[in-house]
């Protein structure tokens, strides 16, 4: 969630700094923050309860020079967001300075017993323990005597006390081109340069300036300066460091000539939905092929039952995961919200498959919940969009996305392109058992045609532009859907709620009937899914109900010609579809409308208030 950045090498470090915290934005912050290490004295500290853009110029004012420092974006969770409590932290002695993503969950009993023994305290943080912590060691290190790699040694010991998760970068005074970091349930990402080397929470925040990277793992340090890096464990013991190359360019996480990295993601889902089937059909067109899943064909035809675990709109595409591969692969299928399986004592069938979505690879309640599933035995496959993220290195196989990067907090291409790789599951698995070669076949050409076929709803976009000022000034909307339909309504729902900050709740649209049905009137719109097929009709229905107590209802259909006349306010069309794809035809003009339903109401898109990208706190 939060963003830590730091540099150590020959030239600006405070420029460096700064352009990788704008790059850090996305991830959602309230607060920033910067120190700049000095010859001999204590590292230089300017923060704010500001964006980036404020503290740059602060640091202008300031005139912070040198060229090692660390920086960091606060999401708050201990303490009010003020400018006491933005990151980074100095110890009150003023030797350690340090920024942290995470929770330290026993920082109440640190806190108490460091002062007991001097140590004061200026915020409400957690991390604020943990800083005073460092100093505490390093000061009893140097009364002992120990002079060689004292600041890595006196982190090493204060977190053999602590309890919870972090992602920390440190400085010290005495020290100043060297930077230590540590990671434990948050990311931490090494950039490995020439004469230069940095330090991130995520590889976007090197701007393109490190093509070589070392993705941390939990339990591990490193030490670096801008020569060089070590890296070892908790326990001291030495880790051989494993180079990857950055697989995406620079300019993939640009603007562009788009006003928002939203729109910008919505209308490259052509390319993005391309990209996660490239290479991935048969040469016969009849079935998908994963290289990744390190499960042979016959482990595979003897998984009874598929678990798969996500949060947010990953579980959103678990829940289409359960509805295509029950209906083409005739495997039942059971979706948790990952923060709930890790604490209920779930009982799974013996030949269960685990599945885990995240965009990030990194969100921690997913995380832990694949550990849990992996401690009881159980295999665990992932999709995942991030490579050398936490997730797909420790699940027992998987599929990456490839969509690029996503800036926007709200998820647009990512998740359509996750709900593209579960329906080519359900294909993959459905060939296994039953699904003849013929249905394979429809299949395959369905989701070849998807890439054009998006690229026609975009076209309406100014269309569903001119249907969101209509209604941006509602504070109140429903989505109605039926079956693998009601997902997207969910999803639709979510994606308002995130940016628009706009009550909206995601029904089966028969349920309306069943409670929802009393918030009906002229201030609450309604968005109806209704799609040809057995369920049309019921779902016309459900548009009528709504329509007798003078709802407004904005209709998302492939069939409009069969709507009767007057039923909709406004309609939405998509084309006309296998039902592999559809899901994902319908989640475009939801995007969209929820998109320029936030511009009209004049909110900040890419960084909607109190969100973060990467959820990697509990």
């Amino acid at each position: 969630m939060c963003g830590i950045i730091g540099y150590t090498g020959r030239q600006d470090a405070a420029s460096i700094i700064l352009e990788g915290l704008k790059r850090l934005e996305y991830r959602g912050y309230d607060s920033a923050g910067i120190a700049l290490s000095g010859k001999g004295c204590a590292p230089k500290v300017v923060k704010k309860a500001a964006r980036v853009e404020i503290l740059s110029r602060l640091v202008r004012e300031a005139k912070l020079a040198g060229s090692c420092g660390i920086g960091h974006t606060r999401w708050a969770t201990h303490g009010k967001v003020s400018d006491e409590n933005a990151h980074p932290h100095v110890s009150s002695d003023g030797v350690i300075v340090l920024a942290h993503n995470g929770v330290i969950e026993n920082y109440v009993q640190l806190r108490k017993s460091l002062t007991a023994l001097g140590y004061t305290f200026h915020s409400e943080t957690d991390t604020e323990a943990l800083a005073n912590l460092v100093a505490l060691h390093f000061s009893r290190l140097e009364s002992l005597g120990v002079s060689e790699n004292r600041l890595e040694e006196a982190v090493r010991l204060a977190l053999a006390e602590v309890e919870g998760t972090y992602g920390i970068a440190v400085m010290c005074v005495g020290n100043p081109d060297e930077i230590v970091g540590a990671r434990k349930g948050s990311p931490l990402v090494l950039g490995v340069g020439r004469g230069e080397n940095m330090l991130a929470s995520d590889v976007t925040a090197f701007g393109g300036r490190m093509q070589n990277v070392v993705y941390l793992d939990d339990g591990q340090i490193v030490r670096m300066n801008r020569d060089d890096f070590v890296i070892s464990t908790l326990k001291n013991e030495s880790v051989a460091p494993v180079l990857n190359e950055i697989d995406w360019r620079m300019e993939d996480a640009e603007l562009g000539s788009f006003p928002h990295f939203m729109l910008k993601e919505i209308f490259e889902q052509p390319v993005s939905l391309e990209n996660a089937m490239r290479g991935r059909f048969s040469q016969d067109a009849s079935t998908a092929q994963f290289g990744g899943l390190n499960m042979s064909a016959r482990e595979l035809r003897q998984v009874d039952r598929i678990l798969f675990l996500g949060c947010g709109t990953a579980w959103h595409a678990c829940l289409l995961a359960k509805h295509m591969i029950e209906r083409y692969a005739r495997i039942p299928v059971d979706v948790e919200y990952s923060s709930e399986f890790r604490y209920r004592n779930s009982p799974l069938e013996k030949n269960t498959l685990v599945f885990t979505i995240s965009q990030s690879g990194e969100t921690l309640d997913t995380l832990e919940a694949q550990r849990e599933a992996q401690r009881k035995g159980y295999r665990v496959l992932g999709i995942s969009n991030v490579v050398g993220a936490t997730i797909p290195r420790e699940n027992d196989g998987g599929i990456y996305q490839h969509s690029g990067p996503e800036i926007g907090v709200a998820s647009t291409k990512a998740f359509t392109a996750q709900v593209l790789v579960a329906s080519m599951l359900s294909l993959y698995f459905g060939r296994m058992r039953d699904l003849s070669f013929a249905d394979g076949r429809e299949m395959v050409k369905a989701f070849q045609s998807l890439p054009g076929l998006v690229s026609c709803v975009l076209d309406q976009a100014e269309n569903v532009e001119r249907i969101a000022k209509r209604y941006a000034g509602c504070n109140d909307f429903l989505f109605l859907g039926r079956l693998e339909m009601f997902p997207i309504a969910l999803e639709g729902a979510l994606k308002l709620k995130e940016i628009s900050y706009i009550h909206a709740e995601g029904y089966p649209a028969a349920e309306m009937k069943h409670g929802p049905i009393a918030l009906i009137c002229p201030e609450c719109p309604t968005v109806a899914i209704a799609m040809a097929g057995e369920m049309f009709k019921k779902c016309v229905s459900s548009i009528q109900e709504v329509k007798a107590r003078k709802g407004d209802v904005i209709v998302v259909t492939d069939c409009p010609d069969d709507l009767p006349d007057g039923l909709a306010d406004e309609v939405i069309f998509v084309p006309r579809a296998h039902d592999c794809i559809l899901p994902i035809l319908a989640t475009i003009p939801l995007q969209l409308l929820s998109y320029y339903i936030a511009v009209a109401r004049d909110c900040d898109v890419d960084k909607p208030r109190n969100l973060a990208k990467s959820v990697t706190v509990e």
